[in-house]
């Protein structure tokens, strides 16, 4: 038992500073195993400083029944004083020949997707990211009721490039 722990121990400490290192904000909200097109993916979170510059990143977990090449949002930036940044932004879900991108093994794949790059928290105080899905099937106006496989939606940012101590 206790050559085990001294086999684990280093491992499982390794891979936790090694994760800890860059992640300063990560959020994900789940859903029944579809993302309703009212269905709004809602983060808070507070400036960590005024000086740093981070990067911005949208994750999404679906599954073999997310059944399109593309993903469509619609997000929401309010910052503490209330300017409010609306983007609408694709992101490529799968290859060409029809299996998803991502991290992952078996049907559960996770996407960790660039939002934005070099920011700096301008303003102290509370930030708001709304995130909704704008997916249309083809040659249709109207938005999917029910975008099937979507498992997760998620927000994170991270320092660029942090001081090594």
């Amino acid at each position: 038992m206790r050559k085990q722990f001294f086999i684990l121990m280093p491992l499982v400490l390794f891979c936790f500073l090694g994760c800890q290192e860059r992640s300063f904000y990560y959020e994900s909200k789940s859903t029944p195993g579809f993302w309703h097109k009212d269905s709004i993916a809602k983060f808070e979170f507070k400036a960590p400083d005024t000086t740093n510059h981070y990067n911005f990143f949208i994750h999404i977990k679906n599954t073999s029944k997310y059944a399109y090449s593309n993903l469509f949002i619609i997000t929401s930036m309010q910052f503490p004083h209330g300017k409010i940044i609306v983007d609408t932004l694709e992101y490529k879900m799968a290859f060409k020949d029809g299996r998803l991108m991502g991290e992952g093994l078996g049907s559960l794949k996770h996407n960790k997707l660039w939002y934005k790059e070099k920011i700096k928290f301008t303003e102290t105080g509370k930030y708001s990211l709304q995130i909704k899905h704008a997916m249309r099937k083809a040659n249709e106006t109207s938005i999917l009721t029910k975008l099937k496989g979507v498992e997760d939606i998620g927000f994170s940012y991270e320092i660029v490039n942090p001081k090594k101590s």
